[in-house]
């Protein structure tokens, strides 16, 4: 069912990082994978006084057993409960297809992101366009990629192979396809540096950024020290607006039930409730440090 109706504070991607980005802090684009969490990143939020993006990817949802309906459901439900009225956003991360795009939509998700960036430049220029315009139609704001941003853990991406944003292609990627947002390959990755760690590449964010006023995302914030965050979001003339974290989520619910193993929806809900509020006060305190230390978004939500 579709969900045209939605709270004031639930905002589009694009809205949300044309404030951020005015005022030189980042939205956390957090994902719980569970839907249990989803109340924690909320909380989390709201006790910061920051705004806040709710996400899950395409891959997320399989494997950890969720449907977008069930996602979407539940973050709406834990808005009116628990009266958070900070700005939010819902967002679809990495896919690849317009089947779970659409299905995300018509659940009420205000954002997504089509991830064709395996494909050749004029593919992902033909399928991003398309996906832009559907999105567009609907009041949904469009994450793309453009690059390839390497993996360590698989669970949103299938490759660890890494392929830096072209700041020229950047640009006319951007002007092909109208969306709101790009993701760039600059020295991050998606999952936990075991081996290779971190480093941002400022001149190549510099670079895009002049050529191209979208806003810019940074995918695998999970594990990046803060001080390399926080001079990506303060670039002159704009840098990153968007940093996506979703490890280090898991990693503070898992430690704080003494759990090594991932889990399904299905079994995240069949915690006692003693363990589910230990597991969501974990996830908060994580939200609160990445928001206070990482993001520079604490008490920016009246920004808005």
């Amino acid at each position: 069912m579709t969900r045209t109706t939605k709270p004031d504070n639930v905002l589009t991607l694009k809205k949300a990082l044309e404030i951020a980005e005015v005022n030189r802090f980042a939205i956390g684009s957090f994902s719980p994978r569970y839907t249990p969490m989803i109340a924690a990143v909320l909380q989390g939020a709201q006790k910061s006084g920051s705004p806040a993006i709710v996400q899950i990817s395409h891959k997320e949802l399989i494997r950890y057993g969720i449907t977008p309906a069930e996602f979407a459901d539940e973050f709406y439900e834990r808005l009116n409960t628990d009266h958070i009225t900070v700005p939010v956003v819902l967002h679809l991360d990495h896919t690849k297809e317009p089947g779970p795009i659409q299905e995300a939509i018509e659940a009420g998700f205000t954002s997504v992101m089509i991830d064709a960036s395996e494909k050749s430049l004029e593919d992902n220029i033909a399928i991003s366009r398309e996906v832009a315009e559907y999105a567009h139609a609907k009041g949904v704001s469009v994450e793309a990629e453009l690059g390839m941003i390497g993996t360590t853990d698989f669970v949103e991406t299938d490759k660890d192979e890494e392929l830096y944003t072209d700041p020229e292609e950047a640009a006319y990627f951007v002007r092909q396809t109208g969306v709101d947002a790009l993701a760039v390959s600059c020295g991050t990755a998606h999952g936990v540096y075991m081996v290779k760690q971190p480093k941002v590449d400022y001149e190549r964010l510099r670079a895009i950024r002049t050529l191209t006023p979208v806003h810019l995302v940074l995918h695998g914030g999970s594990g990046v020290p803060a001080d390399m965050v926080q001079k990506a979001v303060k670039l002159p003339d704009g840098g990153v607006s968007k940093v996506n974290i979703a490890t280090d989520l898991e990693l503070a619910l898992l430690d704080a039930l003494n759990r090594k193993e991932r889990m399904t929806n299905k079994e995240c809900l069949r915690l006692s409730p003693a363990q589910l509020a230990l597991g969501r006060e974990a996830v908060a305190e994580t939200v609160v440090e990445k928001i206070r230390h990482v993001l520079n978004s604490e008490g920016q939500g009246h920004h808005f």
